[in-house]
């Protein structure tokens, strides 16, 4: 079986690690959000594509769902020792080596995907792990600008990770901008597993600012909309609030409410076949069957490996039952 799962951080990443669990012999190719991407300190950082391939590789910090595990933070202290910012971001130092071999590839002129590929070597995560795009995108968030002087304009734009690990998503967001999007194009090898693929995930990630932005790349919409194969996604909202993180603030930039049903109305049933909700949120079957997406209310909370190799599992019958 072909699996092409399009993911995000955390979500994805513990989603990923379940799915391999429930179908152990499945060819599975991940097509990861780059619309996180930061250049820190003169270093390209992909949070999303490191997080995916920590977890994957047995490299994560469990607690933190990111990051290194038995990390240090020597270097960080030595920048901020010269005053040398952002002081918001910390990267460890294993996880600083990382970065630094992905900029010397890319400045020796190699394209995201080959240096993620390069990057796996290492790693082994057990599955393809292709960017979205090898052109730059980054997500920006339009907020409210507290600086703003009398005659000046009362919004700015701050990337995506400022807006959450700096401001922790404090203040309202008016929009969700993937800056870039619209003139890249899918990354080599994306469009191909897409239409190769048997069946096609969308996990427990930010609907916004992970599959969102993974789909504003032209085509790749089209593609999963046109591949012929059953479409399933797993709400991230349980009981009308994120699992996990703060994606109740960035749906409501894009008028979405923070209900199971709701998001999977934003998506839509000319992208979705099937939409599994929580189990507290079994009310919300009959609304999504109504918007023309199958559902089914199911546990999905991601408590360990086995609970998220159950989820994975509802998902693969679910995609069996719509195919049927």
């Amino acid at each position: 079986m072909r699996i092409v799962v399009l993911a995000g951080g955390i979500g994805g990443a513990r989603f990923l690690r379940g799915l391999k669990s429930a179908a152990p012999d499945a060819d599975i190719t991940v097509i990861g959000n780059t619309g996180d991407d930061i250049h820190l300190f003169g270093l390209k950082v992909c949070p999303d594509l490191d997080t995916v391939m920590y977890t994957l590789g047995g490299g994560i910090h469990e607690e933190q769902g990111w990051g290194r595990a038995d990390e240090s933070f020597a270097v960080k202290e030595e920048l901020a020792a010269y005053g040398v910012g952002p002081d918001w971001f910390g990267l460890g130092d294993r996880d600083f080596a990382t970065h630094i071999v992905r900029t010397q590839m890319i400045g020796a002129g190699y394209p995201l995907s080959a240096v993620t590929e390069a990057l796996c070597a290492r790693w082994q995560p057990g599955v393809r792990l292709l960017p979205m795009s090898d052109d730059r995108v980054e997500t920006h968030v339009l907020i409210d600008d507290p600086e703003a002087g009398a005659d000046g304009p009362a919004r700015k734009a701050v990337h995506f990770q400022e807006y959450w690990v700096r401001l922790h998503a404090s203040v309202p967001a008016h929009a969700i901008i993937p800056v870039g999007a619209e003139q890249a194009k899918p990354a080599p090898g994306v469009l191909e597993a897409i239409a190769e693929a048997d069946v096609i995930l969308f996990p427990p990630s930010n609907p916004v600012v992970s599959i969102g932005t993974i789909l504003a790349v032209p085509g790749v919409r089209e593609a999963v909309a046109e591949a012929g194969v059953p479409v399933i996604g797993l709400s991230p909202i349980v009981g009308d609030a994120p699992v996990r993180g703060m994606a109740d603030k960035v749906l409501a930039a894009v008028g979405v409410e923070s209900t199971a049903a709701a998001v999977a109305r934003h998506y839509g049933s000319g992208l979705l076949d099937g939409w599994l909700v929580d189990t507290v949120d079994a009310g919300a079957v009959e609304q999504v069957e109504a918007a023309g997406i199958r559902c089914r209310a199911v546990p999905l909370m991601m408590t360990d490996v086995a609970a998220t190799a159950r989820m994975a599992s509802e998902a693969l019958a679910l995609a069996e039952e719509v195919r049927a």
